[in-house]
């Protein structure tokens, strides 16, 4: 059974810090590109960072220089550092992995918030 677990996310003041988790089974991770996503309300979902299975990483433009993605191959995790966070960060986070077929996590909700 494949499950993506995501853990760590809560309401930061604007400025603040995050880390989410991953926690990843039933799935070879070392063949799989993992990504965060986002969703805010109303909106559609969107990619924020992935990680290929040689570490190259991507993030979006909106989040450059704030959020870094990292792996971790013998913990089968990959996380999410997110600073100086802005109120427009919020949004439920997902965990996505994706080789052949796609899993998704049930999501975390980060709000970022005064």
């Amino acid at each position: 059974q494949v499950q993506l677990v995501e853990s760590g996310g809560g309401l930061v003041q604007p400025g603040g810090s995050l880390r989410l988790s991953c926690a990843v089974s039933g799935v070879d991770f070392n063949y799989y590109v993992m990504g965060w996503y986002r969703q805010a309300p109303g909106k559609k979902r969107e990619l924020v960072a992935s990680v290929s299975p040689g570490g190259m990483k991507t993030h979006a433009d909106s989040v450059k220089g704030r959020f870094t993605i990292s792996r971790d191959s013998a913990k089968n995790t990959v996380s999410l550092q997110m600073s100086s966070l802005k109120p427009e960060d919020t949004a439920v986070y997902y965990c996505n992995a994706e080789h052949i077929w796609i899993y998704w996590g049930q999501g975390t909700q980060v709000t970022v918030s005064s």
